[in-house]
């Protein structure tokens, strides 16, 4: 496998856990306030977290299928999408 790829699942990977993290808070947050805004949060990472995992599987699934040229704007989406979500988590904790 292309280390290109390896990068962006992992940076896959570890978004999905940061969505974890979002999701886990946000349940709480919905559980104490009932706000329908917090349920909105939910919805766009669970969303998020699939279109990750999807992504996961597809680097492993159809490797032989993607043209090298395109790896490193899949690594810079990943990582672009990673500091999103890092942001996203940072001052949800806050």
């Amino acid at each position: 496998m292309n280390i290109l790829m390896e990068i962006s699942a992992a940076l896959s990977l570890t978004n999905v856990a940061l969505l974890i993290a979002l999701l886990i808070i946000y349940l709480r947050i919905y559980s104490s306030s009932k706000a329908i805004f917090t349920l909105g949060l939910m919805f766009f990472a669970g969303m998020l977290m699939i279109h990750n995992a999807i992504a996961v599987y597809a680097y492993f699934a159809m490797e032989p299928l993607y043209n090298e040229a395109l790896l490193p704007y899949f690594v810079a989406i990943h990582a672009a999408e990673l500091v999103g979500i890092a942001v996203l988590l940072k001052i949800t904790i806050k």
